[in-house]
């Protein structure tokens, strides 16, 4: 019989995570996933493990999932190619600088510890650094990994703990009768549990609307390329605060020697034909900008690009919590291309709060029924 405790329905990093963590409450667990765990965004993001320039009311969630990212070899078997470099954000004028220090000032009461850096001293660092860059700000532990690993990762270390995967398995509707909720599913039939978890990222609205919860969630693909491999020079990750979009690209350079980059200019997609574009003018300008951060760069030569099907919403903030209008329902999804690192975390969350009916880490702005207008 298709019954479990919870059933999560998307397999990114949160989807998988949460399976994890909530098999290690003690919760038996169904996720299901259309395709393979981690296709998606989860799997085709840049791979920032940061911190830095997230909105203060998000540390604490990203301090938890820090936490669990450098405890992946214990928790799951595999280290998903986790680097702590340190993350360091440069900008090019005085007013940015003045901006990264007041965001450092702010963000240590919640854990986070920046260093501004000044122009001779970002140099004498950084010796590759362009003349623009006049200012820097390194979050230490910060870094990266490999998102084409981490969910499945997570998926099999879920899996191993005694949930059941399905992968290849198409949710078609949910419904609630009596106690339980049924997900039909197009390749295996019914299942039912008394609680649902929906982590589909930028399908998340399609589920979602059925309980009277639609929400304004627009698809965008990210740009990204990689390069051929070079020496490995480049120690932590790299990323740009600016007002301007244009000058947006963020970078880092594998133990291969391979320079992975992207930026914040965005390409079409479509979570009806689950299919998104690469933009060779997005490409190319985000070349530019890294060529202008690391002049050394500019003879490179670009060897693959990517994209995938990202959720945004108009706040710029998930959704992650409780349903307003069904008990038993709870969703995480639409994480606006910064859900890679706190992945863990709202996997952890969502497991504490589905186990327990509260959660140690703040997710109130995160409600569902800021959009909907009904009470949480």
């Amino acid at each position: 019989m298709n019954q479990s405790d919870v059933i999560v329905v998307g397999g990114g990093i949160m989807g998988c995570s949460a399976a994890f963590f909530l098999r290690r409450r003690g919760l038996s667990v169904t996720l299901l996933e259309r395709g393979l765990t981690g296709q998606q965004a989860s799997g085709t993001n840049f791979g920032n493990v940061r911190r830095q320039g997230r909105y203060l009311h998000q540390l604490p969630l990203a301090n938890r999932a820090r936490d669990i990212w450098g405890r992946l070899p214990e928790l799951i078997g595999e280290d998903c190619e986790f680097v702590a470099s340190g993350h360091l954000r440069i900008c090019y004028t005085p007013e940015q600088a003045a901006k990264l220090e007041a965001y450092a000032n702010d963000a240590r009461p919640y854990g986070l510890n920046l260093e501004m850096i000044s122009s001779n001293a970002l140099r004498a660092r950084f010796p590759y650094l362009g003349r623009d860059a006049i200012a820097g700000c390194f979050a230490p532990i910060d870094g990266h990994a490999n998102p084409r690993l981490t969910a499945p990762a997570f998926g099999r270390a879920a899996a191993r703990a005694g949930a059941r995967v399905e992968e290849g398995t198409e949710v078609l509707s949910i419904g609630k009768t009596g106690a339980d909720f049924t997900v039909e599913t197009r390749e295996k039939g019914t299942f039912r549990a008394p609680i649902v978890l929906v982590t589909a990222g930028a399908w998340g609205n399609k589920l979602s609307s059925q309980f009277g919860e639609s929400v304004p969630l627009a698809v965008h693909g990210p740009q990204m390329a990689v390069t051929e491999p070079l020496p490995y020079r480049l120690g932590p990750t790299f990323g740009v605060s600016t007002p301007h979009v244009k000058e947006t690209v963020y970078f880092r350079q594998v133990k291969r020697g391979n320079v992975v980059y992207g930026g914040s200019t965005r390409g079409p997609a479509s979570n009806e034909t689950n299919r998104a574009s690469v933009l060779p003018e997005n490409i190319l300008g985000q070349f530019e900008q890294m060529r202008r951060m690391i002049p050394g760069l500019a003879r490179v030569n670009i060897i693959r690009t990517w994209s995938g099907v990202e959720s945004y919403l108009p706040d710029d903030v998930p959704i992650m919590g409780p349903s307003a209008t069904t008990p038993g329902l709870f969703y995480a999804f639409g994480f606006c291309g910064a859900g890679f690192q706190i992945g863990p975390g709202v996997g952890d969350v969502m497991a504490e709060l589905i186990a327990t009916g509260a959660t140690t880490t703040p997710i109130e702005p995160y409600s569902i029924a800021r959009f909907s207008g009904a009470a949480a």
